[in-house]
């Protein structure tokens, strides 16, 4: 960033010399170089930006000459004079201070002699260190850009290495205003995608705006959201990062794939714990077209297919799958997160209206879904195991890792009883048995059964786990709770219906019982190992 006039001034080597502003009065004017002369036609030599320094010879000739002289810089743009009061001029005159304020060009005396090479070594060493530092910049944006595009980066990250850069917020998004990657700083992810497309469309083009694609064929924008004076880095380190989204689109070759990606990308970091806000979590998803206020359903979608030795085929059957699934959600109207995992599995995150019927729901767009899924070449069967649903998009994405268990045990089921899709109610001890030979499928078993229950006791400091552990200890004994727990018989059935809403079981079931305390038992053995 170039000096001002006002930061010349406040150098230690000029306020020695006692300057005094004498008229112009506009010293937030950039110095571009710093020249000496005392020819009154000075003007001929200068293009622009110079802060001249002088004895003042040319303004010794008369008021005339004095206001030609001033006229002349003025119109070749310098940024202003510094006259040194001495032998040649001893005062500057009132011609000076009114033709200075007429052509807004600043005018100040110096009181004490100051040698003139000190000064413009002063200036001009900021100035070649400005400049190296904006050359050095360059080279860092485009080492870094470079480095990204030769491992293919994904989108997040380069956007994230934009706002690094800039310690600005960046937004990344399609010519639907639908939000691709985002990285906020100094503000929340919330706060910036709020509304999004509506602020999206009401932004001017401008420089803080960048079109992504080639020049005939755009396809996005990124967008940098500051209140900052815009610069040169700003604008260069947006192209650059531009070009970078360019070149990952084109080697991607999918015209569907930037939108997955940043589906997958957002359940990622969901899931991995890198979004900790509730707020920022719902407003990337809705960015991402997630309907807002509803209830969230974690699915996984598990296959048997045939076998296939070639990478190519199943690669190219994986996107089947994921294609089939897009397809059927666009027929039933929903909305969903989805994203391919290891495998052929498919996880998604459905959102449903609050007032709507959640099983008729499932059931329709979990039917749709397998007919899609069962359309691709090469698949066998299809299952979907549905999690515990939440109003929390957060503990969603937790969820997913269960109901991918549901769908894996169910899987290994008879294929004569499909259904549209499984809860953990379908699979209990049938698929602990399954399983029973994996020691991490038997801790998943457990976390399927409890998890929902443990964090409501954590949330709320209850110990609802503990109400479960001595119903089923007593096999079912209310009245025996009842004394034991010290409680009226109102209030433990209050509990036990909690208990039955949160896990989404009946406590009346003889295979419900057996299945939670199988899944306690579990969590007694883990617990006590890891105090060993």
């Amino acid at each position: 960033m170039l000096l001002s006039v006002a930061d010349v001034l406040a150098m230690p080597v000029v306020r020695a010399g006692r300057p005094v502003v004498v008229g112009g009065g506009a010293l937030d004017r950039p110095v571009r170089w710093v020249h000496v002369s005392d020819i009154p036609d000075v003007a001929e030599l200068l293009v622009g930006g110079e802060l001249i320094l002088t004895t003042g010879q040319a303004l010794t000739r008369g008021d005339a000459a004095t206001v030609d002289y001033l006229t002349s810089l003025a119109a070749a743009g310098v940024a202003g004079v510094v006259v040194e009061l001495g032998s040649f001029v001893p005062e500057l005159g009132p011609v000076v201070a009114r033709t200075a304020d007429a052509l807004g060009l600043p005018v100040i005396a110096l009181h004490r002699v100051t040698r003139f090479v000190e000064i413009t070594e002063a200036v001009h060493r900021v100035i070649v260190a400005d400049q190296y530092a904006e050359l050095e910049f360059a080279r860092t944006v485009h080492e870094t850009f470079t480095e990204l595009s030769v491992r293919r980066a994904a989108l997040a990250e380069i956007v994230k290495t934009a706002a690094g850069m800039l310690d600005a917020s960046v937004v990344l998004e399609d010519l639907s205003r639908r939000v691709l990657a985002s990285t906020a700083r100094h503000t929340t992810a919330s706060a910036i995608l709020e509304n999004w497309e509506t602020t999206s469309r009401l932004l001017p083009d401008g420089w803080d705006v960048v079109a992504v694609g080639p020049h005939h064929q755009r396809w996005g924008r990124l967008i940098l959201r500051s209140d900052r004076v815009p610069t040169p880095r700003a604008r260069m380190v947006l192209e650059r990062a531009a070009q970078t989204l360019t070149l990952h689109r084109m080697i991607e070759k999918d015209r569907f794939g930037l939108h997955r990606q940043a589906q997958t990308g957002l359940i990622d970091d969901m899931v991995n714990g890198r979004v900790l806000d509730e707020r920022d979590a719902q407003a990337r998803a809705a960015a991402l077209g997630l309907a807002r206020r509803a209830r969230y359903v974690p699915l996984a979608i598990d296959v048997a297919a045939l076998a296939e030795s070639d990478p190519v085929a199943r690669q190219r059957r994986s996107a089947g799958v994921l294609e089939a699934v897009t397809h059927a959600l666009g027929l039933t109207r929903a909305t969903a997160l989805s994203g391919a995992e290891h495998g052929d599995r498919v996880g998604l995150i459905l959102a449903v209206a609050r007032t709507a019927d959640l099983e008729a729901n499932l059931r329709t767009v979990c039917t749709a879904m397998l007919a899609e899924v069962r359309r691709v070449d090469g698949v066998r069967r299809a299952v979907i195991g549905a999690g515990a649903e939440s109003d929390s998009l957060l503990d969603t994405a937790r969820e997913l890792a269960h109901a991918a268990h549901i769908a894996e045990v169910a899987l290994s089921l008879d294929s004569s009883t499909s259904r549209p899709f499984y809860r953990s109610a379908d699979v209990r001890l049938r698929g602990l048995l399954s399983l029973i030979r994996d020691e991490p499928g038997v801790q998943g078993f457990a976390e399927t059964e409890l998890s929902a229950l443990l964090r409501y006791d954590i949330r709320h400091a209850g110990d609802l786990a503990g109400t479960l552990r001595q119903f089923l200890d007593l096999a079912g004994n209310k009245t025996e709770l009842a004394r034991r727990l010290n409680i009226s018989r109102p209030t433990l059935y209050d509990r036990l219906a909690r208990i039955e809403r949160i896990l989404d079981v009946d406590l009346d079931d003889g295979e419900s019982r057996t299945s939670l305390h199988t899944a306690l038992l579990i969590r007694d053995l883990t617990a006590h190992a890891d105090q060993l």
